[in-house]
């Protein structure tokens, strides 16, 4: 059982609450124990210090100075666009990938985290995302005397004058907080968000470390630069420790969401949140890929995983204000609201916002890939600052080559698979460092979202539809024009919003036509090959029927 502090009211009566079980965030945890990680955080020895971030770094260096040397040593003398040299490359990606996962079991912190972060990105590897997703479930919590600390000091009080009750065994542990149930003396549920201790410092060495290695990577390696990525974690991680800046974020998110039922958003208490305690409404949910959970209380799947399309696509195409770290645990599925369920969003640290000629773009972008519109794309693409990739933004988005002549829900051809291999064989390291380096901050941003989607909705049983309906009907409110109901005319605003939604008819026409058109083919392959299948079967029995009828006796 997990202990819970108690704490007397003025009448003289306790109040005692029963651990509550809820869906845990499943972010990466900072590795804390009882009894050496708290002491390593809070020590005040500058010796100790130094010790551990010297043995930090150097365990850092040598396992990027071993994998330098294993990629430099294994791909030496191959030709760039041969079969052993793609061969050899995913061998020495998953032999990296290793040692990097035990340099961040090893290191901890922010090493765990930004393996976390790393893992997340569709762009890096496939060797690199599956090894270090590893991390996931290390969250350990930190001793709750350590969590207890940061309270009395950010809060400024006894906890005994705040709280009826506080949970000691926290409900969360989370990348760099833990989140603990709590009773307020006027009976109120909360969720207490606390920031593990002596973060500010482990932060700058460990990014100072990070930052040294991506540039010595990419002088010995120049085709392999890295900076790109070591710059968004850090930008991440910075916002994730402002919990001021969090609570803004949720406040906002909720204001924009004010008339969305699907949508719940805990609210904040600032009389007892600073920037490294966060106070918020208790909610109760499970995580969204929980399919279990959701069969049980007779929720469809498919529908949560619509309804949470339609909830990112408004963010990113709308609001322009994006949720960055869609994981599972910070979405959860209350079996309450109008439509049987809803979806209460956690963890507002890292927001993207999207400035208005950006929000604009993105919308004209998903437009022309769902009307394979190639030339659209490639006149976006250069003003996304990628130039001669833009071809590969169809391939990122929706799984098809910008000159695909196959349906786009229907995937490519075997022929254009075989055509696209043979290109990407052509590609160089350099080439996708270019690529990384050119896209905009933001643009890197979305497709991690996208990315965390896409793996939350197929776990979810949905379809690419399901997806590519969202973003399509979001893109075409967003190029809609923005009324002011105050002091645009009626007429006006329902005139504007019948020519959206016929837009949006006509693109789904075109979406279910083209999946028709997919079927169709799948039905004529089928018939062709069964076709053959027929005729070979009835030569086999008529050249039978003849060796029979002329065998002589």
């Amino acid at each position: 059982m997990s202990k819970i502090l108690k704490f007397p009211a003025k009448s003289g009566v306790y109040f005692l609450i029963a651990a509550t079980t809820t869906a845990t965030a499943t972010g990466v945890g900072l590795q804390f124990s009882p009894n050496s990680a708290d002491s390593f955080l809070t020590s005040s020895s500058k010796f100790t210090t130094l010790f551990h971030g010297v043995l930090r770094s150097s365990r850092a260096i040598s396992t990027i100075a071993c994998t330098v040397v294993d990629y430099k040593h294994s791909l030496h003398g191959l030709p760039l666009d041969s079969d052993d040299y793609l061969r050899v490359l995913s061998e020495v990606h998953l032999r990296s990938a290793k040692r990097i996962l035990k340099l961040c079991e090893a290191n901890k912190g922010f090493y765990v985290k930004a393996g976390q972060f790393v893992a997340a990105l569709r762009q890096v590897p496939k060797e690199y995302s599956s090894t270090l997703s590893s991390l996931q479930d290390q969250a350990v919590p930190c001793h709750f005397n350590a969590i207890k600390q940061v309270l009395i000091s950010n809060l400024g009080q006894d906890l005994s004058e705040i709280f009826l009750s506080l949970d000691e065994q926290p409900i969360a542990a989370a990348s760099i907080a833990q989140v603990h149930h709590g009773i307020l003396k006027d009976h109120k549920e909360v969720a207490i968000k606390v920031q593990y201790p002596g973060l500010d410092g482990l932060m700058k060495l460990d990014t100072s470390t990070m930052s040294f290695l991506s540039k010595s990577i990419a002088w010995l390696l120049p085709e392999y630069r890295f900076q790109w990525l070591v710059s968004e974690f850090v930008e991440a991680i910075s916002l994730e420790l402002d919990f001021i800046q969090e609570a803004r974020n949720s406040e906002r998110t909720a204001k924009n969401f004010k008339n969305n039922d699907m949508v719940r958003v805990p609210h904040v208490f600032w009389e007892l949140t600073t920037t490294q305690v966060l106070t918020m409404e208790f909610c109760r949910g499970h995580k969204v890929d929980d399919v279990e959970f959701l069969k049980e209380m007779g929720i469809n799947p498919i529908k949560v995983a619509k309804a949470l399309m339609e909830v990112f696509a408004e963010m990113i195409f709308i609001h322009g204000f994006i949720h960055g770290d869609p994981h599972p645990g910070n979405i959860l599925v209350s079996p309450e609201g109008q439509n049987g369920f809803c979806l209460v969003l956690l963890d507002h640290g890292i927001y993207r916002q999207l400035d208005e000629g950006f929000r604009i773009d993105y919308c004209e972008l998903w437009k022309a890939l769902i009307l394979l519109d190639a030339n659209k794309i490639q006149q976006l693409g250069e003003r996304f600052g990628v130039g001669k990739y833009s071809k590969y933004l169809p391939l990122i988005f929706t799984g098809r080559t910008i000159d695909s002549k196959s349906t786009l829900l229907g995937g490519m051809s075997i022929e254009e698979k075989r055509n696209l291999k043979q290109e990407l064989k052509s590609l160089k390291m350099e080439d996708i460092s270019s690529f990384m380096e050119s896209l905009p901050p933001k643009f890197s941003r979305i497709l991690r979202t996208d990315g965390l989607l896409r793996s939350i909705i197929s776990r979810l049983g949905a379809s690419q539809q399901v997806r590519l309906l969202a973003y399509a009907k979001y893109a075409l409110y967003g190029l809609s024009p923005k009324l002011k109901p105050q002091s645009d005319y009626g007429v006006k605003v329902v005139l504007s919003r019948l020519k959206t939604n016929v837009s949006y008819l006509q693109l789904r026409l075109v979406l279910e036509i083209l999946e028709l058109l997919s079927l169709m083919e799948n039905v004529r392959h089928f018939l062709r090959v069964l076709s053959k299948r027929f005729v070979g079967a009835m030569r086999r029995i008529l050249t039978l029927s003849l060796s029979i009828e002329f065998k002589p006796n």
